[in-house]
């Protein structure tokens, strides 16, 4: 499968976010998957990814990768979205998987699941930077995908509130580590409290400092 490459200084505020979409529609092509992942960087938790159908032509003004939009407005999109959406899958790969085979690998994971995971099955997938080979279903991954397409931004959202709902919860058996607040990503408060309570099985051994702390 081919790789896009994108001159983000081409990006302009008026992008089309449907142009990969329109381009598989005029092939007849109506199904699209848009895939994405978030939660490489945190030390604890998941990796989450989501994969979301919508329908042809679909309009949501606003809507762009979830780490460029307020909290508030990923729940308000989260709703619209699964709501809206012809089908969604999600897919989650814990910490412990993560450090057997890497987060990579986890994340590529973690996309296949939620693929697999739609009772709706894309006859296109449209990924953001990621490449799916072996599997049945053709592919595109795009560079930025999750800015460039309006699909793999709406995978980008419900993955994101679906991990951050994840933490709140985490945060409620454990709040003095502060996970709603960082939602595991290695702030300095979130590594001052790693030291002082010390490592939970949620966290990733290889990670670092976690790595550290445990040979300590």
């Amino acid at each position: 499968m081919r790789s896009l490459l994108v001159d983000m200084k081409a990006k302009e505020k008026d992008i089309d976010l449907l142009k990969y979409e329109k381009d598989l529609y005029k092939k007849g092509i109506t199904l699209i998957g848009g895939v994405d992942e978030v939660g490489r960087g945190p030390l604890v938790g998941p990796v989450v990814a989501s994969c979301v159908i919508l329908p042809v032509n679909y309009s949501l003004p606003g809507l762009d990768d979830s780490k460029k939009l307020s909290e508030k407005k990923r729940e308000k999109f989260y709703d619209i979205i699964m709501n809206d959406a012809i089908s969604v899958g999600i897919g989650i790969v814990d910490a412990k998987t993560i450090d057997e085979i890497n987060i990579l690998e986890a994340s590529r994971l973690a996309m296949k699941l939620a693929i697999e995971d739609m009772k709706v099955k894309p006859e296109y997938i449209l990924s953001d930077a990621m490449k799916l080979d072996n599997q049945s279903i053709p592919y595109t991954d795009i560079i930025h995908g999750d800015a460039l397409s309006l699909s793999i931004a709406a995978g980008s959202v419900i993955a994101k509130v679906t991990r951050d709902r994840m933490m709140y919860e985490l945060d409620k058996k454990y709040p003095e580590y502060g996970f709603a607040k960082h939602k595991g990503y290695p702030t300095k408060a979130h590594i001052e409290n790693l030291k002082k309570f010390g490592v939970l099985d949620n966290y990733r051994f290889t990670y670092k400092p976690v790595s550290d702390l445990i040979k300590k």
